[in-house]
């Protein structure tokens, strides 16, 4: 979506939102700029920054809604944050650079995705191939116990191999005093028996992890992939082997039973392609990660590099299998998963995705009205300022450390928003007005702009309300006059209390249709027409008493 024009822009937000061109276009151009700079050679390319901007308008005018149409129309990382939400450093609550770290998060989940639909043929083949190789077992062990009439317990030296001594466990554990000291926490900070809870977690999981674990896969994605499949197959009590009676007889038997044609793996992988083994019932063994028993808390803030560390250490916790009883679409969608753990390099989607995030990167920042302080700086006010000292750096062009490397933020675009009602934008520190150069103002919403809000859109409300009756069977219809009584209603009551725009009439559409919404299961069928006599019944007495109106509407 990146080679969208700012007309082709402006034409999709048109289809959802009403009105506010001049914010449409000051986006639509940022966004292109974005593009653009991708174009130009090297040298000029570090010395073009971020046409950052600013929407200004009262609250309920589109401005949230701009922002999260522009983040379903382009392909470029793109987050929206409450500047409500962070606090200034030293004060408990989140620091202004988590937005860069979910911006990166952000980037990884599209990069991740791109890789998926570059390998999504291959990963339906794997899953496929893997899930018809378990299907083979499990039909030929259950066979085998069947026509042999037994079912023989592991080998011994199965069951051996999966003791670990308690010396070679020890050494798996983590230094954490080591750990703790890489990322800023004294050694005074760590639990006294956190040592010992890592230990026994880390005993459990290498127990089990052992004697499952798997060979990495080859460079081939469609090569090797049943060498492992016999650790995949759950079958009644163990690995088919195991069942393999030692008798001549029974060898003879196990080759009558592998010449079957349920047993053909052609046929297997046919009829699974084509979803007639979809409600067959397998075991296979999946691996699962062990959450730690703790929770890690840095220092002062509660926020950081919290959730970081404590992802960190679930990492470093072996995997183990456990084995599952499943359908077959179930196993699929588990092998379809484990093609991309296998093959996908963490190194390179982060480092594609840091990249992608650095120079396509928008962060909106709504509310940032908010974090403007009063004359009297007591309290609350304190932090608000400091969340601006904060956030100039990072609108400035920083560098931020996060889990997946360090991010610079000197070429990511930032939109703030606010409605500004008790104080103005030069209010702000001169340093972050200056860091927002484009200034757009939104205008409030009149009735004529309720009309169109109301029919107009692609996901108009009427439309959502049509939709969701014809669910009981009634058919629900809106006249003309219906829309202008329910637009007028909507216009007259946040004139007369308070003003929230557009949001107004989700209230009146919920008071007008209330009582159809309760009986409408019981009606079964039937044609519902609301016209303005409609309206007006459900609406009037609301809209004329001004203490009701407060509290209903």
């Amino acid at each position: 979506m990146f080679e969208l024009t700012p007309k082709q822009i402006v034409a999709e937000l048109d289809k959802h939102i009403v009105g506010q061109d001049n914010a449409k276009r000051a986006v639509a151009v940022a966004v292109r700029n974005r593009w653009r700079r991708q174009q130009v050679g090297d040298e000029i390319k570090k010395e073009i920054g971020p046409k950052n901007l600013m929407m200004i308008g009262p609250t309920g005018v589109g401005k949230t809604e701009i922002a999260r149409r522009l983040a379903k129309l382009t392909g470029a990382p793109f987050i929206k944050v409450e500047a409500t939400k962070y606090t200034e450093v030293g004060y408990y609550g989140r620091d202004v650079e988590s937005m860069v770290r979910e911006l990166v998060e952000n980037a990884i989940s599209i990069v991740r995705q791109q890789e998926r639909e570059k390998h999504e043929a291959q990963a339906k083949e794997y899953s496929l191939t893997a899930v018809s190789s378990i299907i083979k077992e499990c039909r030929e062990k259950d066979l085998l116990a069947k026509e042999a009439g037994t079912n023989r317990e592991p080998k011994t030296s199965d069951v051996n191999a999966t003791k670990d001594s308690s010396d070679d466990r020890m050494q798996n554990v983590p230094d954490l005093g080591a750990l703790f000291s890489a990322i800023g926490i004294p050694q005074d900070k760590i639990p006294k028996d956190v040592t010992e809870i890592v230990f026994n977690v880390f005993s459990a999981g290498n127990s089990e992890n052992k004697s499952s674990s798997e060979p990495a896969p080859d460079s081939d994605p469609d090569a090797g992939l049943f060498k492992d499949q016999d650790d995949d197959a759950g079958c009644l009590s163990g690995r088919i082997e195991q069942g393999v009676p030692d008798s001549s007889t029974d060898s003879e038997l196990l080759k009558e039973i592998r010449q079957r044609p349920e047993l053909q793996i052609k046929q297997i992988y046919r009829d699974l392609s084509e979803g007639k083994l979809d409600n067959e019932v397998i075991r296979i063994f999946v691996k699962e990660s062990k959450q730690l028993p703790f929770v890690v808390s840095n220092a002062v803030g509660g926020d950081g590099d919290d959730s970081d560390m404590q992802s960190m250490l679930e990492n470093l916790i072996p995997k183990q299998k456990v084995q599952r009883k499943v359908t077959v679409a179930e196993a699929r969608k588990i092998k379809y998963e484990e093609y991309f753990e296998r093959t996908l390099n963490p190194g390179q989607v982060n480092s594609q995705a840091i990249e992608l995030a650095e120079n396509m990167g928008i962060i909106f920042i709504d509310e940032i009205d908010k974090i403007v302080a009063s004359e009297r700086q007591t309290g609350a006010d304190v932090s608000r300022q400091g969340v601006q000292r904060d956030l100039l750096p990072i609108v400035e062009g920083t560098t931020v450390r996060t889990k997946y490397g360090l991010v610079s933020t000197e070429h990511v675009l930032f939109v703030g928003a606010g409605a500004f009602h008790r104080v103005k934008p030069t209010d702000l520190m001169p340093e972050l007005q200056g860091r927002f150069p484009i200034r757009v103002e939104l205008t409030e919403l009149n009735c004529d702009d309720f009309v169109r809000i109301l029919t107009e859109p692609r996901g108009a409300l009427t439309k959502q309300y049509i939709a969701l009756m014809k669910t009981e069977g009634v058919n629900v219809s809106f006249t003309e006059d219906a829309v202008n009584a329910i637009a007028h209603y909507a216009f007259e009551v946040n004139q007369t209390t308070q003003n929230i725009g557009a949001r107004r009439l989700y209230t009146i559409m919920e008071r007008l249709l209330e009582e159809l919404s309760f009986e409408a299961p019981e009606m079964k069928m039937g044609n519902v027409v609301i016209n303005a006599a409609y309206v007006s019944e459900r609406l009037e007495t609301v809209v004329a008493d001004d203490d009701m109106s407060r509290f209903i509407l």
